[in-house]
Order: structure tokens, then sequence, then C-alpha cells
């Protein structure tokens, strides 16, 4: 699994493969230059700065308490910034100052399915199958990942035994600090979308399929080559990747997975069960359960 920036290696906080949803996005980050560090974050810093020998070259800043919801303990952002590569974390700090703790805080009375649903935004989107089926699944995915691959092929061989029963819903999340031609191939697939529906998914596939002989170099020449094995009419697909609207759908559909705290690839969720990587039979038990609690008179309330 290809993780959305590589310090969460660094900061090694001894979660499971799907703790990197604890991530905000990064209008909410870092506090305001000018505000003065108050104790405890200077305490909180200097602790990581000690458990984790981050040296001088290495920025470490810790954002504004906020209410967490949760009686005595507060929430925070707390920023990596290692030469061009930055990191961004959900953190909780007890009132006190004593505690610092990363993880995830579920309140028992709220549906979070229904929240993540709530908060995808798949209306303008790529979507193959029966709009109607009862299981939904929302790809987050970048077109230079390996293991997004690897997710494509375990899709391409899954969904034809859910015919009529499962909808395929994509959105664009490229990783530009670690695949310099991801936002590349994501817009030319929204020009694709946006020129024919249907030849999205022909692009989809010669990406994916030809993925190891796409470099940054050939980027746009490869994905013209494959508008061009889809159908798609050539002056119009350039015209459309010379203009913003493509580069702008990427970016809002980018900034949802933010939303919904997506920062690996790839990310699917289905009826909003989340699932980070290309596990074939972690994938097949979700839609299982979904279909199977239609049968017993449960729908999930699906977007």
């Amino acid at each position: 699994m290809k993780k959305a920036l590589s310090l969460i290696a660094i900061l090694a906080f001894s979660m499971l493969a799907n703790d990197a949803r604890g991530q905000q996005a990064a209008a909410t980050a870092a506090k305001p230059a000018s505000a003065a560090p108050t104790q405890t974050q200077k305490n909180i810093e200097a602790y990581l700065r000690n458990i984790y020998a981050f040296g001088p070259d290495v920025k470490v800043t810790v954002g504004p308490f906020t209410d967490s919801g949760v009686d005595g303990v507060l929430e925070t952002s707390i920023e990596v910034l290692i030469g061009e590569n930055k990191e961004n974390a959900k953190f909780y700090v007890s009132k006190d100052g004593k505690y610092l703790f990363r993880g995830e805080m579920s309140d028992m009375t709220k549906d979070p399915l229904a929240e993540a649903r709530a908060l995808m935004q798949t209306k303008d989107a790529p979507s193959l199958g029966d709009p109607g089926a009862p299981v939904t699944l929302v790809e987050y995915a970048d077109f230079e990942c390996p293991t997004c691959r690897s997710l494509h092929d375990v899709l391409r061989g899954l969904l034809p035994n859910y015919a009529g029963k499962v909808r395929l819903i994509f959105k664009d999340f490229p990783i530009d600090q670690i695949h310099p031609w991801a936002r590349t191939a994501a817009i030319a697939g929204r020009c694709a979308y946006q020129q024919d529906p249907k030849a999205f998914w022909k692009m989809y596939d010669l990406i994916y399929d030809n993925q190891e002989v796409i470099s940054a170099a050939n980027a746009w020449t490869k994905v013209s080559d494959y508008a061009a094995q889809s159908g798609l009419n050539a002056e119009t697909f350039k015209a459309c990747r010379a203009s913003p609207e493509a580069a702008d759908a990427v970016n809002a559909s980018r900034a949802n997975g933010l939303q919904v705290e997506v920062n690996s690839t790839p990310t699917i969720f289905v009826n909003g069960r989340r699932i980070v990587g290309a596990d074939p039979h972690l994938l097949e038990q979700y839609i299982n359960y979904e279909l199977a609690q239609q049968k017993t008179g449960k729908p999930a309330d699906k977007k």
C-alpha cells in the first residue's frame, strides 16, 4: 500500500494499516504563524522530537487545540516537515496536557458509515454498473500507484460476479509528491469522461494495463494514444487537456478525498465501509455482508 506521503513511516506511530484515516485537510493543519505556541504545544513538540530523534532540520508544528467533543480531551493537528515533504496527522491531548495519543474515537450514537457516505461527492464522477445496485463502491485512486493497478485487476475479475448488485464510482486522488505523472493521467481520464462517460472506463483499463511503460516524460503522448484507442475525438481531447476545467475537477475530487480522510491509495468504500489497499478477500467479504444485510431487511442508507 502506498502512503500519500512518506513521513507516516518516519513518525512510526504503530497503528494498523488503515490508521492513516486520522489526517485532516491541510487547511486545518497549522496554527497561524503569528501565534505564539502555548506551553503544552511546546511540550508536545519537545516530546515528539525526543521520541523520534527529529533534529533541527525537521520542522514540527503543533496546531491549535479544539474541542474534540469528549470531556477532558482536546484535538490538534501536528505537521512534520522534512525538506519538501509534509505530513499532517490528527492527535488528541488531555486538557491537563499530560497525555497525547493518536487514534480514532468513535461516537457509538452515530452511524460512521452514513457520515462517510454523506461526505462523498459522487454526482459528477465516472460510474460503472446499475445506479440502483444495492452496493456502491467508491474508489479513490491514483493511476500511477502500483497497488491501485492491483485493485483495478481485482475489480475487473470481481465485478462480473455481482452484475446488477454492485456499482463502481471512480474518484481521482493523484499523489503528486511521489507520482510525477499521476495528475497527467487523471486529467486525461477526466477529459475522456467529459467527452464520453463510457470512454473513461476504456482509458481506465488502458492506463492501468500499461502502467509500467508510462513515465513523466511520455505520459501526454501515451494518454493521447489511449484516447484515440478509446474512440475519442483527438482535437476535443487536446483542448480539454489545455483547459482548466479538467484540472479543477481532479482537484475537487482530491479535496473530497481529504474530506473523508483518504491519504493512501487505493482507498475504496463499500457502502461507506473503508478498505485501504487491494485485498480481494476483504472486498468480497464487505460486498457479501452488505448484500446479506439487504436480504435480512437492513438496507444501507446509500447516497
